[in-house]
């Protein structure tokens, strides 16, 4: 039986930390290097960046990392293993190369592709492949914009195959971000490609590890209790032949890795506990957590189940244009002055100056009687949207500005006016298997196609149900949620995720009866009109909430305060509710 594998995240976002993949590779004993660098939002970025230079569409910032540590990565024997090719990852392997030709380095760099079908995406629909948008049901026929990008989820064993032909250095275009953790174990283990529950174990791992310092006390609702977290470490995972592994991190490093901050990166950012990767069904609720030492935790007992038939696919259109500019209202009658503002905008933006969009956000934060100017605050933000750039350019923005002198009193912008800009909108959908073929190339361009694993559709599993039984009568005390609670929460497209957590079975059967469905839409009213489904992880203490529709057509199209539903989670944490005084005295901050 082998050893387990360390595999050590280095980024969880295309812009997180530079110094993350030197930090790792020099703190300590590690066999592989991971790095995620994208999200559905990358891609449209990437595409901007292509249409400057047409042999870009990769992570640049991956590159500089590269030269600065290829030298001890070859001499230690690190394997590397990233995502960051985006849209054109054979031209990021070429790079690669010859920086490493430049150095004098002697490595093998592999990339795999396949997960691109812009070019076929035409003749698919022709076919009568709909490629339904997975939130709303449309047909991508019924779509008028031209795709910008279309990128199917690869799983994991073309990484496997790069490994096993003895690739140093493996980069990616759009892969499952668990993928790029479960390659290597499963290189590392030879597994085969039914080992469900292993690969289960290894896809738990990776989600743990996508998002970096998450997982050590990044975005952690009790981040008081979290030591020297102005530079946390990055995560580590060591992976066992069994599909179990151990999340830590470099000793010395700051942050923690504990059971709570495991929990809250497992919660974040899926839906179903039934998770849906290209190479596993990977039941999140079967997943078992201990704390077996400093900042060392043990994940154990997850199931896996037959790889679903159809791959998720990423869609990126032009919506349009956007502009917004927001107003700021001091003192008395902010109400009033915002119904100023929004009337005498309708009039001059009417007719053919009208966008498709003309939104307004009204904010009224401020304290008329404060003693600070800034408390005095409330903000109106004004967004215009259309696919005519002259509507929301500056016609929109010098609209608003010839208001400063003949408005409400005390006007003033945030920021100066500003042209428009493009928005890309996000469409979801699935493809069958057999639309999309994983190939591997290695340095002499020689090419190596990637098997299927075996797939089969099963049944959705069951919805965690709202009805809970009556609870005794015990005495109560209003408190805002998170006292007792954590939460994480994020985007799926256009829907947004609610994870949240306790840490004792007592307050978990408590949260279970309290926090249903219709509560959540009660503390949170901005969802109540929307559907929301509410799922139980009762292994980890957890619930998981998801709002279909809250973000629109998804994050770069999104007009609200928070496009990406970072912050929903705290919103709900501090909503007050009737909590039991006993679950109080045991929660409480030492």
């Amino acid at each position: 039986m082998a050893d387990p594998i360390r595999i050590a995240n280095v980024s969880g976002f295309y812009g997180d930390r530079f110094s993350a993949m030197a930090e790792q590779i020099t703190g300590g004993q590690i066999d592989v290097v991971s790095g995620d660098y994208l999200a559905e939002l990358t891609m449209l970025i990437l595409w901007k960046a292509k249409q400057k230079a047409p042999d870009r569409g990769y992570a640049v910032t991956f590159l500089k990392q590269m030269e600065e540590v290829l030298g001890e990565i070859s001499r230690r024997g690190i394997k590397v293993v990233a995502n960051a090719g985006g849209l054109n990852p054979a031209g990021l392997a070429d790079e690669l190369r010859a920086i490493a030709e430049t150095l004098g380095i002697d490595i093998s760099i592999a990339h795999v592709e396949g997960d691109d079908f812009l070019a076929r995406i035409g003749s698919m629909v022709e076919e009568g492949h709909e490629l339904r948008n997975i939130d709303t049901s449309r047909s991508l026929a019924e779509l008028a914009a031209p795709p910008l990008t279309a990128n199917a989820y690869l799983g994991a064993w073309g990484i496997v195959e790069a490994l096993n032909r003895g690739a140093d250095v493996v980069v990616t275009g759009r892969v499952a971000d668990a993928a790029l953790v479960v390659g290597p174990a499963a290189w590392h283990h030879r597994w085969k490609l039914d080992d469900w529950d292993k690969l289960a174990g290894a896809v738990a791992a990776g989600h743990i590890l996508e998002c970096g310092t998450q997982a050590t006390g990044g975005n952690f609702s009790f981040f008081h209790e979290i030591p020297d977290l102005t530079h946390p470490g990055f995560p580590i995972a060591e992976v066992s032949e069994d599909g179990s592994s151990v999340i830590t991190k470099h000793q010395g490093t700051g942050g923690a890795v504990t059971v709570d901050t495991v929990t809250a990166q497992i919660l974040y950012e899926i839906d179903d506990p039934a998770y849906r990767t290209p190479d596993v069904i990977s039941h999140f609720d079967t997943i078992e957590l201990d704390q077996i030492g400093e900042d060392r935790v043990r994940i154990t007992g997850v199931k896996g189940s037959r790889a679903p038939n159809d791959l998720k696919a990423a869609i990126n259109y032009l919506g349009g244009y956007r502009n917004s500019m927001t107003l700021v209202l001091v003192g008395m009658d902010a109400q009033k002055k915002a119904e100023l503002v929004v009337d005498t905008l309708t009039t001059e933006l009417a007719g053919d100056r009208e966008p498709d969009v003309l939104e307004f956000s009204f904010t009224e934060t401020g304290n008329p009687d404060a003693g600070v100017n800034v408390q005095a605050a409330s903000m109106l933000t004004i967004t215009a949207m259309d696919a005519n750039p002259d509507k929301v350019g500056r016609s929109f923005s010098s609209a608003v500005v010839e208001l400063a002198l003949a408005s409400y009193p005390g006007f003033f912008a945030t920021a100066p006016p500003s042209g428009e800009s493009p928005y890309g909108v996000y469409w979801p959908a699935l493809i069958p298997r057999s639309l999309i073929t994983q190939e591997v190339v290695f340095d002499d361009g020689s090419r190596v196609v990637v098997a299927d694993p075996p797939h089969g559709d099963q049944a959705a599993e069951d919805v965690g149900a709202d009805a809970a039984p009556p609870r005794p009568d015990e005495e109560t005390r209003l408190a805002p949620l998170g006292t007792i609670a954590g939460a994480r929460s994020g985007d799926k497209g256009g829907n947004a995720n609610i994870g949240v957590w306790v840490r004792s079975d007592a307050a978990y059967d408590w949260l279970v009866d309290e926090l249903t469905t219709p509560k959540l839409q009660e503390l949170l009213p901005e969802t109540a009109s929307l559907s929301v489904e509410r799922y139980a992880l009762p292994n980890i203490r957890g619930l998981n909430f998801v709002v279909h529709g809250l973000l629109g057509d998804g994050v770069a199209s999104s007009t609200r305060f928070d496009p990406q539903a970072k912050s929903l989670g705290e919103w709900l944490r501090s909503r007050m509710v009737e909590i039991p005084v006993a679950l109080l005295a045991v929660n409480r901050e030492p």
